[in-house]
């Protein structure tokens, strides 16, 4: 072409679509969010093996542990047998059985509180052992202990019982305490008790 538009030069003007800039924009924040994602769920894979959790349940955990171990350690506190009193009541028909076991359990180291008959309730009404009778706040405590010098014996508790003292009601089946040596196995084991198994999962 000619005239006014003739074109001169080597350089000539070039055509460029425009470029879509949102296209790009929206790809950038989804590789963005995906890769966000994925590094989340690492670091919730690497919690689950290798035991990772938020301080508070570590520490709740970490509580428990130390309560349970505590409890483990720490050996029953039951009462000495100097510092319990004990009724020896007789049920059966033969006689002098309650003094003659009152004088055995004042060697082992009991205090005798009153040596007679059983009363009426329990007169010739006991089939066993015998029956080991206190208030309820001995269940755990000065009745065991009293428990391992009459095998088989029955316990009981009144919660209407007043004071501490024991009664031991000596029944048709009664023969003899329980030998001294197993009697005083049976208190170390009642004062030291062996440890529960421990749970598969550690603390």
């Amino acid at each position: 072409m000619g005239g006014q538009y003739r074109i001169t030069g080597g350089k000539y003007p070039r055509m460029r679509r425009p470029r879509k800039r949102g296209r790009l924009v929206v790809l950038t924040a989804a590789s963005v969010a995906v890769l966000g994602v994925v590094g989340w769920g690492t670091l919730q894979l690497i919690d689950v093996f290798t035991g990772g959790g938020d301080s508070a349940s570590a520490t709740g955990t970490k509580a428990a542990c130390a309560t349970a171990a505590s409890r483990a350690a720490a050996p029953k506190a039951l009462p000495e047998p100097g510092a319990i009193t004990v009724n020896v009541l007789n049920a059966t028909t033969r006689g002098g059985l309650a003094q003659k076991t009152a004088d055995e359990l004042k060697k082992r180291g009991f205090r005798i509180g009153e040596v007679a008959n059983a009363t009426e309730e329990y007169d010739k009404k006991v089939k066993g052992t015998g029956v080991l009778l206190g208030p309820a706040a001995a269940l755990d405590t000065s009745l065991p202990v009293l428990g391992t010098q009459l095998a088989g014996a029955e316990r009981r508790t009144d919660a209407a019982r007043k004071g501490s003292e024991l009664d031991l009601i000596i029944g048709d089946g009664f023969r003899n305490l329980t030998k001294k040596a197993d009697a005083d196995r049976a208190l170390a084991a009642l004062a030291e008790p062996e440890p529960a198994p421990t749970a598969k999962k550690s603390c």
